[in-house]
Protein backbone atom coordinates (compact mmCIF):
# COMPACT_ATOMS: atom_id res chain seq x y z
CA UNK A 1 0.00 0.00 0.00
CA UNK A 2 1.48 3.55 -1.17
CA UNK A 3 1.53 6.44 1.17
CA UNK A 4 1.33 9.76 -0.03
CA UNK A 5 2.42 12.76 2.11
CA UNK A 6 -0.34 14.94 3.02
CA UNK A 7 -0.75 18.64 1.44
CA UNK A 8 0.62 19.94 5.07
CA UNK A 9 3.55 17.67 4.29
CA UNK A 10 4.48 18.78 1.35
CA UNK A 11 4.43 22.28 1.42
CA UNK A 12 6.73 22.15 4.50
CA UNK A 13 8.88 20.55 2.15
CA UNK A 14 8.90 23.06 0.14
CA UNK A 15 9.33 25.82 2.24
CA UNK A 16 12.73 24.06 3.67
CA UNK A 17 13.88 23.66 0.01
CA UNK A 18 12.77 27.18 -0.30
CA UNK A 19 15.08 28.13 2.53
CA UNK A 20 17.94 26.49 2.08
CA UNK A 21 18.30 27.89 -1.74
CA UNK A 22 17.95 31.38 -0.40
CA UNK A 23 20.67 31.02 2.62
CA UNK A 24 22.83 29.19 -0.46
CA UNK A 25 22.37 31.95 -2.47
CA UNK A 26 22.56 34.41 0.25
CA UNK A 27 26.00 33.00 0.99
CA UNK A 28 27.41 33.17 -2.50
CA UNK A 29 26.58 37.20 -2.63
CA UNK A 30 28.12 37.85 0.71
CA UNK A 31 31.43 36.68 -0.73
CA UNK A 32 33.62 39.17 -1.70
CA UNK A 33 35.31 39.42 -4.90
CA UNK A 34 38.72 38.09 -3.95
CA UNK A 35 39.88 38.62 -7.87
CA UNK A 36 42.62 40.92 -7.31
CA UNK A 37 44.03 39.02 -4.09
CA UNK A 38 43.92 35.73 -6.53
CA UNK A 39 46.01 38.05 -9.37
CA UNK A 40 48.68 38.92 -6.30
CA UNK A 41 48.87 35.14 -5.54
CA UNK A 42 50.04 34.06 -8.48
CA UNK A 43 52.63 37.18 -8.98
CA UNK A 44 50.33 39.34 -11.46
CA UNK A 45 49.11 42.66 -10.92
CA UNK A 46 45.86 43.06 -11.67
CA UNK A 47 44.01 46.33 -13.25
CA UNK A 48 42.77 48.47 -9.94
CA UNK A 49 39.20 48.89 -10.72
CA UNK A 50 38.27 52.16 -12.07
CA UNK A 51 36.22 55.12 -10.47
CA UNK A 52 34.90 58.31 -10.60
CA UNK A 53 33.19 59.30 -6.93
CA UNK A 54 32.44 62.61 -5.58
CA UNK A 55 34.91 64.57 -3.43
CA UNK A 56 34.15 63.62 0.24
CA UNK A 57 33.69 68.08 1.12
CA UNK A 58 31.03 68.39 -2.24
CA UNK A 59 33.50 70.03 -4.18
CA UNK A 60 33.28 68.04 -7.32
CA UNK A 61 34.69 64.75 -8.07
CA UNK A 62 37.72 62.67 -8.45
CA UNK A 63 38.63 59.64 -10.37
CA UNK A 64 41.59 56.50 -9.90
CA UNK A 65 42.62 58.51 -13.64
CA UNK A 66 43.07 61.69 -11.77
CA UNK A 67 46.60 59.83 -9.68
CA UNK A 68 47.93 57.60 -13.13
CA UNK A 69 51.80 58.26 -13.42
CA UNK A 70 51.55 58.01 -9.12
CA UNK A 71 51.67 55.13 -7.00
CA UNK A 72 48.14 55.27 -4.81
CA UNK A 73 47.78 53.93 -1.64
CA UNK A 74 43.86 53.83 -1.81
CA UNK A 75 42.39 53.31 1.68
CA UNK A 76 39.11 52.54 2.45
CA UNK A 77 37.42 53.39 5.56
CA UNK A 78 34.81 54.81 7.70
CA UNK A 79 34.62 56.99 10.46
CA UNK A 80 32.56 54.56 12.96
CA UNK A 81 35.54 52.14 12.54
CA UNK A 82 37.66 52.12 15.37
CA UNK A 83 40.72 50.43 13.43
CA UNK A 84 40.38 53.00 10.81
CA UNK A 85 40.98 55.83 13.75
CA UNK A 86 44.14 54.13 14.99
CA UNK A 87 45.42 54.05 11.44
CA UNK A 88 44.88 57.21 10.53
CA UNK A 89 47.86 59.20 11.91
CA UNK A 90 50.38 56.78 10.02
CA UNK A 91 48.49 57.30 7.23
CA UNK A 92 48.95 61.20 7.35
CA UNK A 93 52.24 60.65 8.08
CA UNK A 94 52.77 58.59 5.19
CA UNK A 95 50.82 61.01 2.79
CA UNK A 96 53.46 63.61 3.44
CA UNK A 97 56.58 61.38 3.04
CA UNK A 98 55.30 60.36 -0.32
CA UNK A 99 53.90 63.25 -1.72
CA UNK A 100 56.90 65.48 -1.45
CA UNK A 101 58.42 64.24 -4.87
CA UNK A 102 55.06 64.18 -6.55
CA UNK A 103 55.35 60.44 -6.78
CA UNK A 104 52.90 59.00 -4.71
CA UNK A 105 49.40 59.84 -2.73
CA UNK A 106 46.97 58.62 -0.08
CA UNK A 107 43.14 58.75 -1.28
CA UNK A 108 40.85 57.70 0.84
CA UNK A 109 37.42 56.33 0.10
CA UNK A 110 35.27 56.88 3.01
CA UNK A 111 32.17 54.19 2.64
CA UNK A 112 29.14 53.58 4.57
CA UNK A 113 28.72 56.92 6.82
CA UNK A 114 27.24 59.71 7.20
CA UNK A 115 29.18 62.53 5.55
CA UNK A 116 29.49 64.97 8.29
CA UNK A 117 30.93 62.04 10.67
CA UNK A 118 33.39 61.70 8.11
CA UNK A 119 33.92 65.36 7.65
CA UNK A 120 34.41 65.44 11.46
CA UNK A 121 37.41 62.41 11.36
CA UNK A 122 38.73 64.20 8.80
CA UNK A 123 38.98 67.67 10.83
CA UNK A 124 39.71 65.60 13.83
CA UNK A 125 42.25 63.61 12.58
CA UNK A 126 44.40 66.92 10.29
CA UNK A 127 44.00 64.41 7.25
CA UNK A 128 45.28 66.48 4.02
CA UNK A 129 45.11 63.64 1.75
CA UNK A 130 42.25 63.66 -0.89
CA UNK A 131 39.36 61.98 0.07
CA UNK A 132 36.00 60.48 -1.77
CA UNK A 133 33.05 59.22 -0.47
CA UNK A 134 31.52 56.19 -1.48
CA UNK A 135 28.33 56.72 -0.42
CA UNK A 136 26.29 54.06 -3.25
CA UNK A 137 28.57 51.53 -2.21
CA UNK A 138 29.51 51.25 -5.73
CA UNK A 139 33.07 51.48 -5.61
CA UNK A 140 34.21 49.07 -2.58
CA UNK A 141 32.36 45.90 -3.72
CA UNK A 142 34.94 45.78 -6.99
CA UNK A 143 37.72 45.75 -4.65
CA UNK A 144 36.68 42.96 -2.51
CA UNK A 145 36.36 45.02 1.02
CA UNK A 146 34.54 42.98 3.22
CA UNK A 147 35.55 44.82 6.20
CA UNK A 148 37.07 48.31 7.09
CA UNK A 149 39.73 48.92 6.84
CA UNK A 150 41.18 47.77 3.69
CA UNK A 151 44.72 49.18 1.66
CA UNK A 152 45.47 48.92 -1.84
CA UNK A 153 48.98 49.94 -3.14
CA UNK A 154 48.22 50.68 -6.89
CA UNK A 155 51.52 51.44 -8.67
CA UNK A 156 52.16 53.91 -11.10
CA UNK A 157 50.01 52.11 -13.98
CA UNK A 158 46.78 51.76 -12.47
CA UNK A 159 47.83 48.05 -11.14
CA UNK A 160 47.19 46.56 -7.80
CA UNK A 161 50.59 45.62 -6.16
CA UNK A 162 49.89 45.15 -2.70
CA UNK A 163 46.39 44.71 -0.67
CA UNK A 164 46.30 44.88 3.37
CA UNK A 165 42.61 43.29 4.83
CA UNK A 166 42.95 45.28 8.00
CA UNK A 167 44.59 48.40 9.54
CA UNK A 168 48.07 49.33 7.95
CA UNK A 169 51.37 49.31 10.32
CA UNK A 170 54.88 51.13 9.64
CA UNK A 171 55.97 47.50 8.32
CA UNK A 172 53.06 47.14 5.80
CA UNK A 173 54.20 50.81 4.57
CA UNK A 174 57.87 50.07 4.65
CA UNK A 175 57.71 46.66 2.67
CA UNK A 176 54.53 46.88 0.47
CA UNK A 177 54.59 50.71 -0.63
CA UNK A 178 58.39 51.66 -0.48
CA UNK A 179 59.34 49.47 -3.26
CA UNK A 180 56.25 50.34 -5.35
CA UNK A 181 57.77 53.97 -5.11
CA UNK A 182 60.92 53.31 -6.35
CA UNK A 183 59.89 51.34 -9.35
CA UNK A 184 60.38 53.56 -11.92
CA UNK A 185 61.51 56.05 -10.21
Amino acid sequence: MKRSLSPFAVAALIGVLALVGLLAYGLVQSNPDRGIDEALGRGERAQAPAFELQKLDGGGSGSLEDYRGKVVVLNFWGSWCPPCRAESPLLQRWHERISKNGGGTLLGVDALDVTSDALDFVRDYGLTYPMLKDSDEQVYPDYGVASFPETFVIDRDGRVAAIKRGPVDEEFMREEVLPVLEEGA
